[in-house]
């Protein structure tokens, strides 16, 4: 005999609960003319708050990040009058965690009962992470190709002072933007790549090669480093904050001046290791610039994250000295 087939599934509350756990879904419920909530156990979960059974919005309030708190408040008061459904997402603070939550129902009364309105909360902290992660790589390499373009173009000016003749000025500028090549991988090492960091001296006349007359540290560009070996990460962050001092330099500093010159110099104690990048002999320093663009707030970000350290910069009239502070137990990650 053939299986019967229902004209449709059949949930009981036991499928339905089993279901919404394992989507993690919160529920929630919102009474209108109390302004409280009730919520689940993995709503109060969620919230990292205590079971009640009841809890007001303005207790909620209190636990979403002070930066969104306004906003929330207002999308949910426009719920009411906005027909269709909804989705807030919004950040709250459980302890010293932050965690996003997308808050979704319907809106303009649409399936109220009883002056209750209900929908879920759901956890999408992975998601806006991912998102943010996506969002600095683009705007880390749009700065990098942005600051690519200039220094190009620099490199030019540079090699156009001592070249005597066009072939020569093509070698030049050949042997700078191969240099400036090499540079670059030790910013963002391609795949296979990693595991090639060296001395920190070392490191250095890599990423500085491109910005010497010579190439070879002649004088325009002098180093005295201590002799220290740098791990894969911290030789990926150090290359973005030389790269980033360096083209900063050769657009408007030292390095864009033919009497210009760069000393780095160094000094340790037993944690931490100092790095000295002191400029001088270019454009005269008029005012102090504001470092708030995408390359500065990436720079601080990666050191403090890497070396648990920070750069700081002093704008005397005759150049740029900027301090790199670094764990010295850090440089070996």
């Amino acid at each position: 005999m053939p299986t019967p087939t229902p004209d449709r599934l059949s949930w009981s509350p036991e499928h339905l609960r089993l279901a919404l756990e394992a989507a993690c879904v919160a529920l929630w419920s919102w009474n209108v003319d109390t302004d409280k909530f009730a919520m689940d156990e993995l709503a109060f979960e969620l919230w990292g708050l205590p079971w009640a059974n009841e809890v007001t919005f303005e207790q909620l309030s209190a636990h979403i990040h002070p930066a969104d708190r306004d906003r929330v408040r207002a999308a949910f008061s426009a719920t009411r009058s906005v027909a269709g459904t909804y989705e807030i997402d919004f950040r709250i603070m459980v302890r010293d965690e932050v965690r996003w939550i997308s808050a979704r129902g319907r809106g303009a009364d649409e399936g109220i009962a009883d002056w209750v309105m209900f929908g879920i909360f759901l956890n999408v902290t992975g998601r806006k992470q991912a998102e943010e992660g996506s969002e600095l790589l683009a705007g880390e390499m749009s700065h990098r190709v942005k600051n690519l373009l200039a220094i190009a173009s620099s490199l030019t000016q540079i090699s156009s002072r001592s070249a005597t003749s066009v072939d020569e000025m093509a070698r030049e500028i050949t042997h700078r933007l191969t240099a400036l090549g090499r540079a670059h991988d030790l910013v963002r090492p391609l795949p296979g790549e990693q595991g090639k960091a060296a001395l920190l001296g070392d490191l250095l006349a890599v990423l500085l090669a491109p910005y010497d007359d010579d190439a070879a540290f002649s004088g325009r560009i002098r180093v005295a480093v201590p002799r220290m070996g740098v791990g894969d990460r911290a030789a990926t962050t150090l290359a973005m904050v030389v790269h980033e001092l360096a083209t900063n330099s050769v657009k408007h500093g030292a390095l864009s001046s033919a009497s210009g010159s760069l000393n780095i110099s160094s000094h340790s104690d037993d944690v931490d290791l100092v790095v000295i990048w002191a400029e001088t002999g270019g454009p005269e320093v008029k005012a102090d610039p504001e470092m708030r663009g995408f390359g500065s707030k990436l720079i601080a970000r990666s050191v403090a994250s890497q070396f648990q350290g920070a750069l700081d910069y002093d704008w005397q009239p005759t150049g740029l000295v900027a301090t790199l502070r670094m764990r010295k137990d850090r440089m070996a990650a």
